[in-house]
């Protein structure tokens, strides 16, 4: 029911379950009427959107008998502007089994009495009825693990996912939770795997979808999996591909992935010397996670040398630093290139770019990323199956052959030589890229709840994406200072006048909170991703840097030039 998409809650006054067989439920849990029916009040049970009623119940309490069920009530839709429209609606069950979903807990085979049953749905004023859309389609809710831009990025694609009843998000943040693209858990400790587990158990979670590296790497995928809980992300020892640049290097040189030449250190004066005979510019990365700072592009052998003394010396990423890759400075324009991998198979998302430095001409030191686009005009459709072929395919295979299947995102940050034109891989990531995400989600027309439920099953083979034509770019608006020290606490006004400015507009936030008056404030140093969508590049960036004017945020900044290698400057 397309209505409820626009929907702030619902409410759920009274039920009424009506059976053909007597025996319904105990009178201790419901209490029942002299005729056999049974009354239930609701109105106090969890408040989730409704997505598509015609493939769902409400996330409520019902009881399923042994034989056929009516399950009869109504609902209200309260719009943005305080209007509220009420419903009532009929489910007819006719599969004969006996089944409990109560207060949200459901029994392990729950999905399976939602195949027989059909739903009529009548609007008090004017009447209308709607049919089921897919009466064996296979219901889920998702948990996103995370609070960033990409995390908020996913919930938005999965709360549009035709297939999803729910989507919880924890920790979330605020932007999240006042967009209602997902309901927040906050206080779920997301490095406390019992506490998740616990959690899905509890709400009948169907799929988890880990967003951030470090849970990743902690091993949260691992135990997950173990509690037989499909899960999207990979388990801790593959998660290796991004928690160390060494594991990475080394699986391309044992598998022949085109990388650029490098050498791993420990000891700061050998890695001086390397750097003198290699020469300026040069790369000096910590071999571990380093929240996206890890990576210093020396422009001289100065430079080189104080890189290598924050990491190894004056250890400034800790135990991350503690080994360093030295590498050659590659010339040519990055890319990024996403694919879904079930262990044994791979399927590509469309391309993205994204810019790192965080001055306009990509100058200045590198960021967690200030922009991006899609589609990534570098990544032609010919370099798009070369880098499947030489990159993507022999990194699932070497995975698999050395006892450790990738089940997740594969992001391969990618350059596309200057002088050869061919891409070598720089770096891998285990996740979906943050702002890169924000693109493709935004274009993402495919269920992505069933989508990643068949990469969690080993079932990607055959599987198609559909992509919005198109194109669509995030700016990102970051704390004055970041990547350095910033301020926190700065108040952002405007960001409802500025989601207005086009249809296509969608504001993900990755930094916020709420002040006591209710304000939104900047804790991070990259906070809004503002993101539109156009008919090609440049009305995509058009509406993105309106977007971006209407905010009044003094405490922020942002590049002015996101799309400069795909378009002229405007």
């Amino acid at each position: 029911m397309s209505s409820a998409r626009s929907s702030v809650s619902y409410g759920l006054p009274s039920c009424v379950f009506g059976s053909s067989n007597t025996d319904v439920m105990p009178s201790s849990i419901w209490p029942t009427t002299e005729a056999g029916r049974t009354t239930a009040d609701l109105s106090l049970l969890p408040k989730f959107p409704i997505v598509n009623c015609g493939a769902r119940t409400p996330s409520s309490s019902i009881v399923v008998v042994r034989r056929s069920l009516a399950f009869a009530g109504s609902f209200y839709l309260q719009n943005l502007n305080g209007l509220r429209n009420n419903f009532h609606f009929i489910f007819f069950f006719f599969e004969t089994s006996q089944h409990i979903v109560s207060n949200g807990h459901s029994m392990s085979h729950s999905q399976s009495i939602f195949n027989g049953f059909k739903c009529f749905v009548q609007k008090s004023d004017p009447s209308v009825s709607v049919d089921s859309r897919n009466d064996a389609e296979e219901r889920v809710v998702v948990l996103v693990v995370g609070g960033g831009g990409r995390e908020h990025a996913l919930c938005h694609a999965l709360k549009r996912s035709p297939s999803c009843d729910a989507v919880f998000c924890a920790p979330g943040n605020a932007g999240i939770s006042s967009s209602e693209d997902a309901t927040c858990i906050s206080d779920l400790d997301i490095f406390d795997s019992s506490a998740v587990i616990a959690f899905c158990r509890q709400w009948g979670v169907g799929l988890v979808v880990v967003g951030p590296e470090a849970p990743l790497v902690s091993g949260l995928a691992n135990n997950l999996v173990k509690a037989g809980i499909p899960t999207f992300g990979p388990s801790s020892e593959a998660a290796a591909l991004e928690g160390s640049k060494n594991f990475m290097k080394s699986l391309c040189d044992k598998y022949n992935i085109p990388t650029a030449k490098y050498k791993t250190f420990t000891d700061p004066s050998a890695a001086k010397e390397y750097i003198l005979e290699q020469g300026a510019p040069i790369v000096i990365k910590a071999d571990g996670l380093a929240a996206g700072k890890g990576v210093i592009v020396a422009m001289t052998l100065e430079e080189a040398y104080e890189a290598v003394d924050l990491m190894l010396v004056k250890n400034v990423f800790g135990s991350a630093g503690c080994c360093v890759i030295v590498e050659e400075f590659l010339e040519g324009e990055e890319a990024s290139f996403f694919a879904l991998v079930d262990g044994e198979n791979a399927i590509p998302l469309e391309s993205a770019q994204d810019h790192k430095r965080v001055g306009d001409g990509d100058t200045g030191p590198n960021t967690g990323g200030m922009g991006a686009y899609s589609p990534a005009p570098i990544l032609t459709k010919e370099l798009q199956s070369i880098v499947m072929e030489s990159i993507i395919l022999p990194t699932v295979e070497g995975m698999s052959a050395e006892g450790c299947k990738f089940v997740g995102v594969l992001f391969a940050g990618l350059m596309i030589e200057k002088k050869s034109g061919l891409p070598k891989l720089i770096e891998y990531n285990v996740r979906f890229g943050d702002p890169e995400c924000q693109v493709l989600m935004v274009r993402l027309e495919s269920d992505l709840a069933q989508v990643l439920l068949a990469a969690c099953r080993g079932e990607l083979t055959g599987v198609t994406l559909d992509w919005s034509p198109g194109s669509a770019m995030v700016v990102v608006m970051a704390s004055k200072g970041y990547p350095g020290s910033y301020e926190k606490g700065t108040v952002i006004r405007n960001l409802e006048e500025s989601e207005l400015v086009a249809p296509s507009v969608k504001i993900f936030h990755a930094g916020t909170a709420l002040d006591s008056d209710g304000n939104f404030i900047a804790i991070g140093g990259r906070v809004l991703g503002v993101t539109a969508t156009g008919k090609d590049l440049v009305e995509a960036r058009d509406r993105a840097y309106q977007a971006v004017e209407e905010i009044n945020w003094p405490g922020g900044f942002y590049r002015r030039d996101i799309g400069w290698r795909a378009l002229p400057l405007k």
